[in-house]
């Protein structure tokens, strides 16, 4: 098992919580949808889109974080964007969500890296809704924004620049969508 691999699953519960945490973000304030509630109990009607086109467009967006960050030397994680099934209706809504981070690469390029997204989102299809410390005793700075030429996509980025003992600087970027229905005829079962 590659270093990579082993590093990726030590990450994946604090990708999964902060997905999690991602998700319940979009659905309670955002991606400018609309606040009537459905029958769904979504405040905003989901978009009918194929499982393929939907993790398209999760990965454009990622690349184009990855590009405006321009950490040339990082590593990055593995894992493509994965499906999540809504509770309500699993057999016909879907989220995408692809969490990924960069890391093995000095803390100042890191930080270096996060402030130029930070300053390159807005004029390349991005609106800022918080930049910040979080509320950790670590102060994580963080970065909250939607997308504006990809609807009902969001992304939650991170910077780790004061890890826990014996842990690496990273970046922990996060794309997630809102709940899509899935085309007439669609089986769900098979996306993960």
């Amino acid at each position: 098992m590659t270093s990579t691999t082993t590093t990726a699953r030590r990450r994946r519960p604090v990708l999964t919580a902060l997905a999690g945490a991602l998700a319940l973000a979009t659905l309670t304030t955002g991606c400018s949808m609309d606040k009537a509630t459905d029958a769904d109990g979504l405040s905003y009607k989901p978009t009918t889109l194929a499982v393929p086109e939907a993790r398209a467009k999760a990965k454009r967006l990622s690349s184009q974080l990855f590009d405006l960050m321009a950490i040339k030397d990082a590593k990055t994680t593995q894992p493509g964007p994965g499906v999540g099934r809504s509770e309500s209706d699993p057999d016909h809504l879907y989220q995408i969500r692809h969490p990924w981070s960069l890391y093995d690469v000095p803390i100042s390029e890191l930080q270096a890296g996060f402030q130029r997204l930070k300053d390159r989102m807005p004029g390349n299809g991005w609106k800022i809704n918080k930049y910040g410390p979080n509320g950790t005793a670590a102060g994580t700075l963080e970065l909250n924004a939607d997308s504006t030429t990809e609807q009902r996509f969001t992304v939650l980025v991170e910077l780790w620049d004061k890890p826990a003992a014996g842990k690496k600087p990273l970046i922990l970027v996060n794309v997630v969508s809102a709940f899509f229905r899935a085309p007439e005829g669609t089986d769900l079962d098979g996306e993960y």
